[in-house]
């Protein structure tokens, strides 16, 4: 199975979350729809700016963790900019 670590933006809030799943289509689905307790008071309006895939989920965990260590929107934007 393959495993997720994604970063989405929302726009009107300027604010980023980063998350790990098997299933990113559902997930983005998910934080849109109000269905995420850590975005659903910025409903809506979440895209996707950065992936990466792993095959396990304890690698996508130890990757997430690094990412959200990182707590600086110029590091996201970054990274945005270099995902194809």
């Amino acid at each position: 199975m393959q495993y997720f670590v994604y970063i989405i933006y929302n726009e009107i809030a300027d604010k980023y979350y980063i998350g790990q799943t098997s299933d990113l289509r559902k997930r983005i689905d998910e934080h849109n729809s109000g269905m995420s307790k850590y975005t659903a008071k910025y409903k809506g309006g979440w895209r996707i700016i950065y992936t990466e895939e792993f095959t396990s989920r304890g690698l996508a965990m130890k990757r997430e963790r690094f990412l959200k260590n990182q707590k600086n929107k110029e590091f996201y934007k970054r990274l945005e900019k270099m995902d194809p």
